[in-house]
């Protein structure tokens, strides 16, 4: 082909309806408006099966068809020369047009006429310009300048707190982005829970989303990435979080969800997964108030940001432990510690969620650290400890070696922040870090029921 179909994605958005013309066995012909087309690869795209109408029936009797697409860019038109090949009903593919469509609906008022039945997937056999007078192409920010920046950021972390912080100048300076996320999936394949955000009035840490769920859950569940132009509340936050609070079945305890930050109505989403050698660590989300903002290049480039991001992540879980660094001695009572009696810290062995004098910390995973620290400490005064020791303690309970115990701390270190808690986690080396504690501590375990 003289024009490849790589280089004219953007007429492949929606932003203007293409049109797909089919004849049935005798040869009648039959032009249709095109909800959505989807990039596969070079040679093959994917439009959407909403109906079983006439074009439909033609396709199956007679799988040669033209499609004809607009430049939302330059207005140039391109007429293309397909065969169906097949209808996928599951997998990355349709979960990706089925969440875009959505999106497109929501955005036309037909969210109860537009429902994705199939992906339709075709080879292309040509693509000609259609002669015409289109205009210049604007100028576009390099994503490639972008790509170069954020990799000597992440490049250059030594752990996973500059590593995150990486990651979200990366988004807002390299990329323009005000408004992201990173999650981290816990291993039973159940949850992912907030790590790093950054744009937001409330930063979120420990919030969760299901994994299914949203936009989020969704790439997550397809390792695919998710991007949608218009708002819709399809995907939204209030549904996962609804499913999620009904899974919990707390009963009579206080409430341990932790809000999850984002924009009320994001107009535009995009998450990416991050993966390490074919096992999924999290989810890179980013939004935007603004329609249509992320493109098929902002796409591809975050992909290749999350794909170092969890190269990175790899090879820190199997890093060597720094020597231990001289860390000065408490001085001045921590922020927001208030001096006082002895700091009560329950613990739930049910979920191993954590309450600090009353008012929720953090549960799971994290939470089973966290009551191992505080029990050592009062038991035996520790202060000091490292990951190694603690990826082997049975106490915790990691689901497996491929859990991610530095993700787990650094979500601990944070929550301890965030509650302004009189006990903290203060790094003295990678993998090593020391507890401060400014209270004494009084211990409360509540068994399983």
């Amino acid at each position: 082909m003289k024009i490849r179909l790589e280089t004219i994605r953007e007429c492949l958005e929606g932003s203007v309806p293409g049109h797909l013309a089919t004849c049935d066995v005798d040869g009648t012909p039959n032009i249709t408006a095109l909800s959505q087309a989807q990039y596969v690869d070079g040679r093959h795209l994917a439009l959407s099966y909403q109906f079983f109408n006439k074009t439909r029936r033609n396709i199956l009797a007679n799988p040669t068809a033209r499609l004809q697409l607009t430049s939302p860019l330059t207005a140039a038109q391109y007429r293309m020369t397909l065969r169906y090949l097949r209808t996928e009903t599951e997998g990355p593919l349709f979960e990706t047009m089925k969440a875009k469509l959505a999106g497109i609906a929501s955005h036309e008022g037909m969210s109860g006429v537009f429902r994705l039945l199939g992906s339709d997937v075709f080879e292309v056999l040509d693509i000609e310009s259609v002669p015409g007078h289109p205009l210049p192409p604007p100028a576009q920010p390099s994503r490639m300048t972008a790509l170069r920046a954020s990799a000597a950021r992440l490049a250059a972390a030594q752990d996973l707190e500059s590593l995150l912080g990486g990651i979200l100048d990366c988004m807002e300076t390299d990329f323009d982005i005000a408004h992201t996320m990173v999650l981290m999936a816990d291993t039973a394949g159940r949850k992912l829970y907030t790590l790093a955000t950054r744009g937001y009035d409330r930063s979120g840490i420990g919030s969760e989303i299901p994994m299914g769920e949203g936009v989020i859950g969704v790439c997550a569940r397809m390792g695919t990435p998710i991007r949608i132009g218009h708002a819709t509340s399809e995907y939204g936050y209030g549904r996962a979080l609804r499913r999620s609070a009904e899974e919990e079945g707390m009963g009579d305890r206080l409430d341990t969800r932790i809000p999850l930050p984002g924009l009320a109505e994001p107009a535009s989403q995009l998450a990416v997964p991050i993966q390490a050698r074919g096992r999924l660590l999290g989810v890179l989300y980013v939004e935007s108030p603004q329609d249509s903002r992320f493109t098929s290049d902002d796409e591809d480039a975050l992909m290749v940001v999350a794909a170092q991001f969890g190269m990175v992540v790899q090879d820190l879980e199997t890093g060597q432990e720094l020597p231990e660094e001289p860390v000065p001695e408490p001085g001045e009572p921590l922020p927001g510690c208030v001096p006082g009696g002895p700091l009560v810290v329950r613990h739930y062995a049910e979920d191993d969620s954590i309450f600090l004098d009353g008012d929720y910390l953090i549960k799971g995973v994290a939470g089973s650290i966290f009551w191992t620290l505080v029990r050592d400490h009062v038991t035996q005064q520790r202060t000091t400890f490292n990951n190694r020791e603690l990826r082997l303690d049975p106490r915790i309970k990691l689901p497996g070696l491929s859990d991610n115990l530095e993700a787990r701390l650094v979500l601990l270190g944070r929550r301890l922040v965030e509650r302004e808690a009189c006990v903290r986690m203060e790094k003295t080396g990678r993998g090593r870090f020391r507890l401060r504690v400014d209270r004494a501590l009084h211990l409360e375990d509540v068994p399983q029921s």
